[in-house]
């Protein structure tokens, strides 16, 4: 055998059926019937009488390398070294003797790993990288996340909601974190500041002017130094120019607000996809946890959850109930600026590719 090492293949993400647990490999396609047990436990029947139980439990999302160990340590003593993460950071567990499945739970309980998530409840937050890996971010979503999570995770052990709610945290405007039943995400309110004497050679900047997606940068001189400009109508306070040139500052710690959005969903499931809305800015940016938008998203979760219908997304309950009464179940302030769902706001809204200069 060669000693050289075994590299990466990196064309895309390796084969998960190496990493699955032998039962699920075994009966890939093959399952009779499913049930939900307790919540945060899934049952799987196979056609051939194999059964696996699935305990999903939440992370902190943010794992240093004794959580790591400990989550490991468990799979290691109940799940033959078997475990998964989902893409919104829960941890799932595979027991195939039923026996195990209670001293499991006990385990992750006393360890303080909440057991849910697998019913109508509110899912773990999905969110952008924030301050730890982002270079763009004017919040911390991840640190948002443990806040909110700290204030819901009743909702999310309880499964009691009338239908899935998945909720995103995005550190910027640009909003990586998607769609969501309920979305926060940062809202710039002002332009950069231009630190002009660093310009011309910190940024690269034609790769700055061809950044902006509504063409609101270009070339400039200032003090016979090259430099960029920005043309204040157009600017949309995005921060797309930021990372690419740090010079443009526009972070600020009064202007740069929170706001929540509400409605939207990626699924096809009952009704057509839909973009969330704005329903409630200005909110503190107010680290480390964010009591004004955690107490907003409770506001619009007891509303959802005593007026929905079952199985009733929020954006469908909306719909249906109309915004005015959204906003007189939910107590928060409504204003002109908030729904823009007209014909004409095609150029508001700037949903077109065309840029106008």
């Amino acid at each position: 055998m060669s000693d050289a090492p075994v590299m990466p293949i990196e064309s895309g993400t390796p084969d998960s059926f190496q990493y699955m647990h032998p039962t699920l490999r075994k009966n890939y396609g093959q399952w009779a019937y499913h049930d939900r047990p307790r919540p945060g436990v899934l049952h799987h029947v196979s056609n051939f009488g194999d059964e696996i139980w699935t305990v999903k439990a939440a992370s902190p999302r943010q794992l240093d390398i004794l959580t790591l160990r400990e989550i490991c340590d468990i799979a290691d003593k109940y799940c033959k070294g078997y475990l998964r993460f989902t893409m919104r950071g829960n941890i799932e567990y595979m027991v195939t003797d039923e026996s195990q499945l209670e001293p499991l739970i006990k385990t992750l309980n006393d360890a303080g790993y909440p057991i849910g998530g697998t019913g109508n409840s509110v899912t773990m937050i999905s969110h952008t990288q924030g301050w730890l890996h982002c270079d763009i971010p004017g919040t911390d979503a991840s640190g948002v996340v443990k806040s909110l999570m700290d204030e819901l995770i009743d909702e999310y052990v309880a499964e009691e909601m009338p239908n899935r709610v998945h909720i995103t945290t995005s550190c910027c405007q640009i909003n990586c974190g998607g769609q969501g039943d309920i979305a926060i995400n940062i809202q710039h309110t002002k332009p950069p500041k231009i630190n002009h004497d660093l310009v011309g050679n910190a940024c690269e900047r034609p790769s700055v002017v061809a950044r902006c997606p509504v063409a609101a940068i270009r070339p400039a001189m200032v003090n016979g130094k090259p430099t960029l400009e920005v043309d204040e109508k157009k600017c949309v306070c995005c921060g797309a120019c930021f990372p690419p040139c740090p010079p443009m500052q526009i972070n600020d710690p009064e202007h740069s607000k929170l706001a929540v959005w509400v409605g939207g969903k990626h699924s096809n499931a009952r009704s057509k996809p839909m973009f969330h809305k704005l329903v409630a800015a200005g909110l503190p940016n107010n680290a480390p946890r964010w009591p004004e938008v955690a107490k907003v998203v409770k506001q619009i979760l007891s509303a959802y959850k005593e007026n929905a219908n079952d199985y009733e997304r929020m954006g469908e309950w909306v719909e249906r109930i109309g915004w005015q009464r959204f906003f007189e179940l939910t107590g928060l302030p409504f204003t002109k600026y908030h729904i823009d769902n007209w014909r004409g706001s095609r150029n508001s809204l700037n949903q077109s590719a065309h840029i106008r200069f």
